[in-house]
């Protein structure tokens, strides 16, 4: 078993995440923060705002864009990370 910690919040809320551990000023639409331990794999933070605005441009469901962004972060928990390299984003 292991453990996952979500937090859903608006754009002002991640935008400060953003910032203060990516050093970007500006809102995202998920961000992921992995942990070095047996049970608990990380923390994971999706904008419903942002999510709000990538469902309607993507012409599907908020709850949708939600379970995509959670993949997405799941995704870099594990250790993908598209932000790397042209190859990495291409996989």
């Amino acid at each position: 078993d292991v453990e996952l910690s979500l937090t859903l919040c608006d754009d002002t809320t991640i935008q400060k995440y953003n910032k203060e551990h990516r050093s970007m000023d500006k809102p995202t639409d998920v961000l992921s923060f992995p942990m070095e331990d047996t049970y608990m794999i990380g923390d994971l933070i999706i904008s419903i705002d942002r999510a709000a605005i990538q469902a309607d441009e993507r012409k599907h469901t908020l709850r949708d864009e939600v379970r995509i962004l959670l993949v997405h972060g799941l995704l870099h928990l594990a250790g993908y990370d598209h932000e790397t390299s042209e190859q990495d984003y291409n996989e």
